[in-house]
């Protein structure tokens, strides 16, 4: 299967606002936890600007999972 960087991002940002609220988290404070603003959190999740992996492990952290939860999804 070829997946576009596009659908890939979109799908992890749904993916983190999941696990975020699953954790009954607002975004602001991931934000907080992960040391990045909200409005940063904020564009993650809606897919508007990629995310490194320095900021990947610090959300993986934040939201107390193995920094691979954050790529096991399902692409739709």
């Amino acid at each position: 299967m070829n997946i576009s960087e596009e659908t890939f991002i979109a799908n992890l940002g749904i993916h983190i606002r999941q696990l975020r609220e699953k954790k009954g988290m607002s975004q602001q404070d991931l934000a907080d936890d992960c040391g990045i603003t909200q409005n940063q959190v904020g564009r993650i999740e809606r897919a508007e600007i990629k995310t490194g992996i320095k900021t990947l492990l610090k959300i993986a952290n934040a939201l107390d999972v193995e920094p691979k939860d954050l790529l096991d999804f399902s692409i739709k």
